[in-house]
């Protein structure tokens, strides 16, 4: 079957010109395959035809005029991707993504197309100038049937899937996202694989007797200091949706006998609560399926911070918080919130 580009095919489905699209917000972002590809269409929905066109190392049209002519009568466009595959060769990373797009012309009449997307990334450590970014070296579409779900291909050509798609996803996640906040990310190229655990759940929606549905928790070192090291969590649910865990934590106001040696507290009043994404000193307890965390004040250890979240209805919730603020060389925790039990 004849392969050809979704821009040559947009050509023909929509010669004619049409109203502007209104504004969608912008979005550009070269750090991963699946967002150079979102990034691409979200310049071909604002109409932005030469960022469009500069995602391409070798755009799929002579000149950006005849680039930008193929979406003339193009109102919108939708994608879905799936798990992108990588090889590395010869200095380079190589990068196949399957996706699926439904093509809104401005009459309102459909198309969807599906295939895959190769994208190349030079190795950033040995480039000069002028640096390229990771590109897109080439796209493979042709029409599909069915909604962008059914199109969408489980992989691209003769490349083997990833070993754990979901695993892959949650990574490219944890790059975007802490890229420049966790310095374990800038300070390795090596392995960065998290630890990871499956976790039974229902939602508190679900009937009695409904099988429980299965989630995967993922644990990716994020920094050190001299007292703790953090780390940062994140979901698959029973789709495949990744998401970014936060943890509710208590906000305290201590009070001390003496500001200065701070080895006798006088009270500790709970004023509220405040969610992070960082937890110090954290592990999973499979038993329990909660998350634990110990947060050191000091090298000694004599002061600071216990939690508990247990996973409930498909969230974490704090079912268990100690405290100790007394520098003194003794431990001597105290709890400032307590309700460790299931439902």
């Amino acid at each position: 079957m004849r392969v050809v580009h979704l821009a040559c095919l947009f050509a023909a489905l929509f010669a004619s010109a049409g109203p502007a699209l209104a504004k969608v917000p912008y979005f550009d972002d070269r750090s991963t395959p699946e967002a150079v590809v979102r990034s691409l269409y979200n310049a071909i929905n604002r109409h932005e035809y030469s960022r469009a066109y500069s995602y391409f190392s070798e755009p799929p049209a002579k000149d950006l005029d005849a680039f930008a002519k193929g979406y003339d009568n193009t109102a919108s466009v939708k994608i879905l991707e799936g798990a992108a595959s990588s090889e590395g060769a010869a200095g380079s990373t190589y990068f196949s993504l399957p996706v699926a797009i439904e093509a809104t012309d401005k009459s309102g009449k459909k198309q969807v197309f599906a295939g895959c997307y190769t994208l190349r990334l030079a190795d950033p450590t040995i480039q000069t100038t002028p640096f390229a970014p990771l590109h897109i070296e080439k796209g493979d579409l042709e029409p599909a049937k069915g909604d962008l779900t059914a199109a969408l291909p489980n992989r691209c050509g003769d490349t083997p899937p990833p070993a754990d798609a979901t695993l892959e996803k949650a990574k490219a996640a944890f790059l975007k996202d802490y890229a420049g906040s966790c310095p374990v990310i800038d300070a390795t190229t090596g392995d960065m694989t998290p630890g990871k655990w499956d976790i039974g759940f229902n939602y508190e929606s679900d009937p009695r007797g409904t099988p429980e549905r299965k989630a995967t928790l993922f644990r990716f070192a994020c920094a050190q200091d001299a007292n703790n090291d953090t780390a940062v969590y994140y979901l698959a649910d029973d789709k495949g949706d990744i998401r970014n865990l936060r943890f509710a934590v208590p906000q305290l106001d201590i009070r001390y006998g003496n500001e200065e040696t701070k080895k006798k507290v006088d009270r500790i009043y709970l004023i509220g609560f405040k969610v992070v994404s960082q937890l110090p000193g954290s592990d999973f307890d499979t038993q329990d399926q909660a998350i634990t965390a110990h947060d050191k004040w000091d090298a000694k250890g004599d002061a600071g911070t216990s939690g508990k979240w247990i996973f409930r209805y498909g969230e974490t919730s704090l079912v268990h918080y100690d405290v100790d603020a007394a520098f003194d060389g003794k431990e001597n925790m105290k709890p400032v919130v307590n309700y460790d039990a299931s439902p």
